[in-house]
Formats: structure tokens, sequence, C-alpha cells
């Protein structure tokens, strides 16, 4: 389980005194609180973006969802918890469609404090056979879009410093950005791509009041994994059931990543506690990458 709260230190009866315990933490500063700040997530219409959306509108987040497909972010837009919320449409690879979405979405719910790139895709095909096409549309969707993106919130995020609070982008990877797969090898790049994109970003930014971190999840139970069992299906012949327990062996506890538990993930690294995180990438994994 992630942390969710910073602990006070105690010290145990007769081992100090007050003169040698350790002092408790400052209180949180109350910008710092989920309560009106505003949070744009990407490829918000479904699977692990609508957990994210769902679970920051619970914290009291002002949530951007965006999208291509409208009648699905309305239909996510629904499920959020009551509050002040926004649908975009964008294809996160056209960089005028990001821009003019940002503009929206700033004007409706006031500037980012945080980004949340999630938007992605997944195709397989063995290497020899691996077209440009293919190559070229894997690092568009899972990698070029998470940089315009970020640029396009970068104003805003900095700006929260001047305000006394902190921005903070999270990177939506994969653990197909911390070790390699078979048949993937345009997405295992992209991912790859993405988790040094955050790192150098989490550099760059570390002075500016900007965290940027990546949550990387295993094989989570979601439409993307969906299709993936009917590729295998169609391939191979095995029974649905079979091909998804063959992609929940990959992880130790024998499962799939449920949506929720990666938003949860997300969700404390936007939280008050994360400051000091920066650079990191927290595996989702069940135990299928250790770092």
């Amino acid at each position: 389980m992630l942390p969710v709260a910073q602990g006070a230190v105690s010290a145990a009866a007769g081992e100090a005194d007050d003169a040698t315990a350790l002092p408790l933490p400052e209180p949180l500063e109350a910008d710092l609180a989920p309560a009106a700040r505003h949070v744009l997530v990407t490829g918000a219409a479904r699977g692990i973006g609508a957990a994210v959306a769902r679970r920051l509108a619970a914290d009291g987040w002002r949530v951007s969802l965006l999208g291509r497909d409208r009648a699905a972010l309305h239909a996510t837009e629904a499920t959020l918890a009551p509050g002040q919320h926004l649908v975009v449409v964008a294809d996160v690879t056209d960089e005028a469609q990001v821009h003019a979405a940002f503009t929206e979405a700033r004007a409706v719910l006031g500037p980012i404090a945080a980004l949340v790139n999630n938007a992605g895709a997944a195709q397989s095909a063995p290497f020899g056979r691996t077209s440009r096409a293919l190559w070229d549309r894997m690092l568009a969707v899972n990698l070029t879009g998470a940089f315009i993106c970020s640029q396009a919130a970068l104003g805003d995020l900095k700006g929260r410093r001047a305000a006394g609070g902190e921005g903070r982008i999270v990177n939506i990877a994969s653990t197909a950005g911390q070790r390699g797969y078979p048949y993937v090898a345009a997405y295992v790049a992209a991912k790859h791509g993405l988790v040094g994109l955050t790192r150098a970003l989490a550099l760059e930014l570390a002075t500016e009041g900007v965290t940027v971190n990546a949550v990387c999840p295993g094989f989570t139970d979601t439409d993307l994994l969906a299709d993936s069992v009917e590729r295998i299906v169609s391939r191979t012949g095995r029974s649905a059931d079979a091909a998804r327990a063959a992609l929940a062996a990959h992880n130790p506890q024998g499962r799939l990543v449920q949506p929720e538990e990666v938003a949860q993930a997300v969700a404390w690294l936007l939280g008050p506690g994360a400051g000091a995180l920066t650079g990191q990438c927290l595996s989702v994994s069940g135990g299928e990458v250790m770092a």
C-alpha cells in the first residue's frame, strides 16, 4: 500500500524524553490541499484515465477530461463526484488541438495545477514485421503526446510557485518502460522514452516548484488489455480465459492490476506528501518490476 499520510515519530517510554524526541512535521500549507485546484487528465474517457479522473474528483479536484471521443468523455464525467469539471476534445498528437483544448480548460477552470499524461495505445507485431507507420504511431501517442501536453501546461505549472503552490506532472508509463517484452518493440521503446522524459524534466524543473514522476502499471484490467486478449485469441487459438491468465502470470501476485490501484498511486503523487519525490517511477505491478 502506498503511504497516504505522514506519521509522527514518538519515543517509547524510557527511551527518550521531550528534549530528545524528534519534532513533529510542520502543518501542510492550505494551498497544497486539492480543493479548488485544476487537474487535466488525458485519455480520460475509459480505463486508467477514467479511474484517475474519478479518484481526483472524489479528492476535490476540478477535473478537465481530455480525449478524442466526446460522448465517452461525457459518460465518464457523469460518474465523477459533484464538482466543477469539463470535457475538452483533442488528439494529443495534434499540437494545435492540444493548445486549443488547454486554452479552453484554463479559461473555464483556471490555471492548470497538475497534468496527468495518460493517453496511450498499444499495438503488437514481430519486430521484422513492424511497419514504419506502426512505429511512428506508437511513439506519437505514447511519447510525443506527453511532450506536447507537458509543454502546453508548463507555464501554468511553473507559475504555481509564485502563488505559493506546487505544480505536478504524472506520466502514465508502463512496466514496458522499465523492462522489455517481445512483439511490442515500438510500444516498449515509446514507454522507455516516456520514462526518460520524466527523469529529464524532473531535473530541469526541480528548482521551479514542479515535480515530474511516472506511474508504471503492469497488465491492467482495461479495454486496452481486452484488445490484447482478443489478439492473443485470434492468433493462437487460446481461450479468452487462458489468454487473460497468461497476462496475469507476469504479476507475482497472480492477478491483473485494477485501474483504481493505479489511480491511487497518481492521487498520492499529486498530494502534499509527495513534494520531495521527483523523477521517480512507481511500478504498480504486484512485484513484476522491483527497482
